[in-house]
């Protein structure tokens, strides 16, 4: 594997001050465009971005952020790609981070449907990264944008010239028999309101360290956190009953569509995730075509938050996969 430039855990907390935020500051652009709207009705959902152009750019990455998260933790890994020579988009879903939220209860997790979700990703592209950028970018997902990108790729294959896959949802966890799944979604449907709370969910909460199970790494993790204590309109809770159906569909949709995955493929699973189901991972991964599959062993969920020791051979496949 070549040898890429980093950040450290060894001096991150002095980085984020000095290198970091200057860099988000100065040479992050930000900006908002028009969601596509419910699915059904046209509905104005404003949905935030940003971009870092290099000047001597050999490529793009366009990131797609898994649930709960927005475009404001992602200042480490956009930092680490543009070092390494990449210009770099991302946009905040609809429903969280700082785009438009959908209900009252701004921090229930909803969408009408994971059709919109690509149908922005596709204006995104069409209206931010393709104006900014000669070329065709390649796609970094984690977690729910795993899905996302999946069904985008699928439908639009002449979008991105690679993608991998960081710890992608194709699965969730705890896994459930389908039948006993339906049984929950079916029940929660008629004992409350689609757009509440699922059993069990509620408004966020502040985790400390020692109880998450996303990062080995603590400095990373105090990070992210202190960045949306800071920005309390970040903050996202548990999921709704729509979300959570929706959400089952659209991997199911994934996996019975990968057999004709249409561009390269790596996929990285976190060899310890207590989020993702990776057992249906590998599951989905040994149907896709064009595809490799990378198992970092002991890695939790958040595999580029993680401690360096597993973030690394992480980001390295990741950059020797597009170059």
């Amino acid at each position: 594997m070549s040898q890429f430039v980093l950040c450290s855990e060894d001096n991150l907390a002095s980085k984020y001050v000095t290198a970091i935020q200057p860099f988000w500051k100065n040479s992050v652009q930000h900006g908002t465009f028009d969601g596509v709207g419910e699915v059904g009705k046209m509905e104005k959902i404003d949905i935030a971005y940003a971009y870092a152009l290099h000047p001597q750019a050999l490529g793009a990455v366009v990131i797609a952020s898994g649930r709960i998260e927005s475009l404001i933790k992602y200042k480490e890994v956009v930092y680490d790609l543009y070092q390494n020579g990449y210009s770099v988009f991302i946009h905040d879903h609809r429903g969280q981070g700082l785009s438009g939220r959908m209900l009252e209860n701004s921090q229930i997790g909803y969408v009408a449907d994971f059709s919109e979700y690509v149908s922005d990703f596709k204006k995104f592209i069409d209206e931010v990264v393709t104006e900014k950028t000669p070329h065709k970018p390649n796609l970094l997902c984690h977690s729910m944008g795993g899905t996302i990108g999946a069904l985008t790729v699928s439908r639009y294959p002449e979008l991105f010239e690679k993608v991998a896959f960081s710890a992608p949802m194709f699965g969730i966890r705890p896994p459930l028999p389908d039948w006993f799944a339906k049984l929950l979604l079916d029940l929660h449907a008629i004992l409350n309101n689609k757009n509440s709370y699922f059993f069990g969910q509620k408004n966020y909460e502040h985790q400390p360290f020692a109880a998450n199970e996303l990062t080995h790494s603590e400095i990373r993790y105090q990070l992210f956190r202190q960045e949306y204590q800071a920005a309390p309109q970040l903050q996202l809770g548990g999921v709704s009953g729509q979300w959570l159906k929706m959400a089952a569909q659209a991997m199911d949709q994934v996996e019975q569509n990968v057999h004709c995955f249409p561009i390269p493929a790596l996929v990285i699973q976190a060899g310890a995730d207590q989020v993702v189901d990776n057992k249906r991972q590998s599951r989905v991964v040994a149907k896709m075509a064009n595809s490799k599959l990378m198992i970092i062993e002991g890695a939790k969920h958040e595999l580029l938050e993680e401690q360096d020791k597993f973030r690394v051979p992480c980001f390295t496949a990741i950059l020797d996969f597009f170059r």
